[in-house]
């Protein structure tokens, strides 16, 4: 019996545990095996490379990481070409064990988001997309995607209209909104299979010796421990509000932390700063989940969503 197994959509997962888009990498192969976690997220890629945001680009805050990397990656042709056969190359491909790839990306435009879209439809290996809608629509006078309900809406249903594969295709959401709530709604209606929440809330700090800011574009994303109690409620407020699946993240460090957000309705959780503090975070994790289910007689299904009020 395995009682951690759960699924995201039209993705079966051995275990609930996989990683945040851009706190994990192939290299973690050397540290363990990667087919030990229920999937594994890429780090978000664009069309174009992106060279990312001018140094310093991170800054540790308490209980918390400010980032601005700005999607620092090589681009789509590269991922295709070299990152993607160096994660299946580590990754399970065969028989009971695989262990799904999802890819993050990220566009401009709709019709980027589209293109790569396409690019990757021609590929195997991939069991599903997250659609990081946090960066700027260059067609909206540089709004984020994100927080625009009609935007998240527009950009679905032109994704899932150019899908042709079964893959699962999974709008991650910014809490950085006026009602997380009504772009999860755009983002169903347009016809997504399932959601990830919430991205990093914006934040700046400042030196107050000499009164400069600590990141070089002034502001970032925030993430870490400090965040997960908003994490958790919007996850909260999604749940109950939308009957699709939902893959969780947040300042996620320990495997309580893990078990309050299947409570709250999440069905996954990804793991990302946490990363950075403890490479093995994610295996740790899943063993005590696994530990905790056996000594209580119980399995994830029976715990998701039933959070008392």
């Amino acid at each position: 019996m395995n009682r951690l197994e759960t699924a995201l959509g039209k993705i079966v997962l051995k275990n609930p545990v996989t990683v945040a888009s851009g706190t994990f990498g192939p290299e973690y192969g050397n540290l363990f095996d990667l087919n030990r976690l229920g999937a594994v997220v890429t780090k978000t890629i664009t069309l174009q490379p992106k060279e990312g945001n001018p140094p310093p680009r991170l800054y540790e805050t308490p209980s918390g990481l400010l980032n601005s990397i700005g999607l620092q990656n090589p681009g789509l042709e590269y991922f295709v070409n070299h990152s993607l056969p160096q994660y299946l190359e580590l990754l399970s491909q065969d028989g009971a064990d695989v262990t799904p790839l999802i890819v993050s990306f990220s566009g401009a435009s709709i019709s980027e988001f589209v293109d790569i879209m396409i690019r990757l439809e021609s590929v195997d290996g991939i069991a599903g997309y997250e659609i990081n809608v946090s960066c700027p629509n260059v067609e909206k006078e540089g709004l984020s995607f994100g927080v625009d309900a009609r935007a998240v809406y527009e950009l679905t249903k032109e994704l899932k209209k150019n899908q042709k594969s079964m893959r699962e295709l999974i709008i991650k959401l910014s809490p950085n909104v006026t009602d997380i709530v009504e772009i999860a709604r755009a983002a169903d209606e347009g016809g997504c299979d399932s959601l990830a929440l919430i991205n990093t809330l914006l934040g700046m700090a400042i030196d107050w010796r000499s009164g400069k800011v600590h990141l070089k574009k002034g502001f970032g994303g925030l993430s870490g421990p400090a965040i997960k109690p908003v994490a958790l409620y919007n996850v909260y407020r999604v749940a109950k509000a939308i009957d699709i699946p939902i893959l969780a993240m947040g300042g996620i460090t320990t495997w309580q932390d893990a078990l309050e957000f299947f409570y709250a309705g999440a069905r996954v959780v990804a793991i990302g700063t946490a990363n950075f503090i403890n490479p093995l975070s994610t295996i740790e994790i899943i063993d005590r989940l696994e530990g905790y289910l056996k000594n209580n007689s119980s399995d994830l299904d029976s715990l998701i969503g039933t959070v008392k009020i």
